[in-house]
């Protein structure tokens, strides 16, 4: 089963641009989540399309955080990546004239509809100043130097 771990990605970068008082390359960015400057820029563009970030061309170029913190929540992030599934799991639809496939059916479809509405309204709690203050902790707790590669140590 496949996994998107989209909104974790977004907002790991998102906080690492928090940290930095100039703008972040692709390539910085990249190196953080492990993965290629394209997908960098091609998630980055649909954060700026929204006012999240903003990009910069040129030699000291690069993204910058255009939002306050405090006023933007995991579900508005989760918004902006096109609100994807938020759960693998779904209905088994080979039979539908099968009474006993349609009662699973309608109390999986209301077990899914609760879960991703608490889910849901739980995103719409947590601002992404209260993940920099728990990353802040936890920095302290750790008592690292303020370089990138020390966010990613064990």
């Amino acid at each position: 089963m496949k996994h998107d771990s989209r909104l974790s990605g977004v907002l790991h970068v998102l906080l690492h641009m928090a940290e930095f008082d100039r703008p972040m390359t692709s390539e910085m960015l990249a190196m953080a989540m492990s993965t290629n400057p394209v997908v960098i820029r091609r998630i980055m563009g649909g954060l700026r399309d929204e006012g999240y970030v903003k990009s910069e061309k040129g030699h000291g170029g690069g993204w910058t955080l255009a939002c306050d913190l405090d006023a933007v929540t995991l579900r508005d992030i989760y918004a902006a990546l096109g609100s994807p599934d938020l759960l693998a799991m779904s209905n088994r639809t080979e039979m539908p004239g099968c009474i006993v496939e349609q009662a699973v059916n309608s109390a999986l479809n209301e077990a899914f509809q609760e879960a991703e509405a608490l889910l849901l309204k739980r995103f719409g709690e947590v601002t992404l100043a209260m993940l920099a203050a728990d990353f802040h902790q936890r920095y302290l707790e750790r008592g690292s130097t303020h370089t990138l590669e020390d966010h990613h140590g064990s």
